[in-house]
C-alpha cells in the first residue's frame, strides 16, 4: 500500500474516530483536570478504559503509567498527550507494514475472515492502489458459495483494472487457487489476490478449506501464500477478538486489517485485537473509498483516538 496517506486521509480517520475519542476521553479528561492525581481518579481511569474496549491487560498497564506520571492540576491536552503516549506505547509494538510489490512475484495473498467483515472490499481498495502504481494484478474469487461476494469482486476487479478468476457456484477453491496462480506465474504478474469464504457455521469445514487453498499453493512455491490477511469488523467490538482467535491460530495469519472505525464508538478495541494476535495491524479503514484503506501508524492512531488531531 501507498505509505503517503492523504491529508484527507487524516481527516477521515480524526472524523471516524471522534465517536471513540468522544467515549475515552471526555470522562477521563474531567477527573485528571478537576482534581490532582489520586487513587480514586485512576480507579476512574480504568473503568473508562475498560468501557472503551481497550482490554484489561492494556488498562492496567496505562494505569499504571499515569500512576508513575505523579502529576497535580493539568490542563486537558495534558492529559491527553499522556493518554496517547500510554495507547501508543501499546500499540507500536504491534504495527506492521503490507508491501507486496517488495516480496516475490507475483506475490500471493491469501484475505480471511466472516463474511461482512469488509473482507472483499478491503481487497478490491488494495488492487486498485495497487494498479495505480502500475503493478500487474489477479483478482482470485475462490468464495465459490456465495454469487454475491463474485459479483462484487468482479466490479472492484473492472474497477481497479486487474484480471478476474471465478468459477461456477460449488467449485473447489483450492483448484481454482492452484489454477489461478498457475496462469499469474506463466503470465508475468506482479501480485496474485485471493478472496476467501467467512462462513461460520461449520468452522471446522472452513478451516479445513482455507488450509487445503495454502497447501497446494505451496506445491506451487513453498513460501506461498506470501501473506495471509485477517479482516476484522472494528463495529463488532470485542466479538473481533474471537474471530482472530479462530482464524488466527489456524490459518496463519501474518497481518491484521481493521476496517470499519468510522462506523463505531469502540475503536479501542483495536488494542486488545492487536496484542492477542500473533500477527501485526498492517492496514486500517475508515470508509468505503478508495482511499479510505491506509497503512497502519500506530503513533498517529493513539493520538487521533483520544482526540489530538495535530
Amino acid at each position: 500500500m501507498n505509505d503517503t496517506p492523504k491529508k484527507g486521509w487524516f481527516s477521515r480517520l480524526s472524523e471516524g474516530l471522534s465517536r471513540s475519542s468522544k467515549q475515552m476521553t471526555e470522562q477521563v479528561v474531567a477527573t485528571f483536570v478537576k482534581e490532582p492525581l489520586s487513587e480514586a481518579a485512576l480507579e476512574q481511569l480504568e473503568e473508562h478504559l475498560l468501557e472503551s474496549d481497550l482490554g484489561p491487560a492494556a488498562t492496567d498497564r496505562i494505569v499504571e503509567r499515569f500512576r508513575e506520571l505523579r502529576f497535580g492540576r493539568v490542563s486537558e491536552r495534558e492529559v491527553k498527550e499522556a493518554l496517547a503516549e500510554a495507547v501508543a506505547a501499546e500499540l507500536i509494538p504491534r504495527e506492521g507494514s503490507y508491501e507486496p510489490l517488495n516480496g516475490p512475484r507475483p506475490f500471493v495473498t491469501l484475505f480471511v475472515g466472516v463474511n461482512g467483515s469488509g473482507k472483499t472490499t478491503t481487497l478490491g481498495k488494495i488492487a486498485a492502489d495497487l494498479t495505480g502504481q502500475g503493478a500487474k494484478v489477479m483478482i482470485v474469487a475462490c468464495d465459490t458459495f456465495r454469487a454475491a461476494a463474485r459479483e462484487q469482486l468482479k466490479i472492484w476487479a473492472d474497477r481497479a483494472g486487474a484480471s478476474f478468476e471465478s468459477r461456477r457456484d460449488g467449485a473447489d477453491p483450492a483448484g481454482l487457487a492452484f489454477d489461478a496462480y498457475t496462469k499469474a506465474r506463466a503470465e508475468g504478474y506482479d501480485v496474485v489476490l485471493i478472496d476467501t469464504a467467512g462462513r461460520l457455521q461449520n468452522k471446522t469445514a472452513l478451516m479445513d478449506e482455507l488450509l487445503k487453498i495454502v497447501r497446494v499453493l505451496k506445491k506451487i512455491d513453498p513460501e506461498a501464500p506470501h501473506e495471509t490477511l485477517l479482516v476484522l469488523d472494528a463495529t463488532v467490538g470485542r466479538n473481533a477478538l474471537a474471530q482472530e482467535q479462530i482464524f488466527g491460530r489456524t490459518a496463519y495469519v501474518s497481518g491484521l486489517v481493521m476496517t470499519k472505525l468510522d462506523g463505531t464508538a469502540r475503536g479501542g478495541v483495536l488494542v486488545p485485537v492487536a496484542q492477542a494476535s500473533d500477527a501485526p495491524i498492517k492496514l486500517i479503514g475508515v470508509g468505503e473509498g478508495i482511499d479510505d484503506l491506509q497503512p497502519f501508524d500506530a503513533r498517529a492512531f493513539s493520538r487521533l483516538l483520544v482526540g489530538l488531531e495535530d
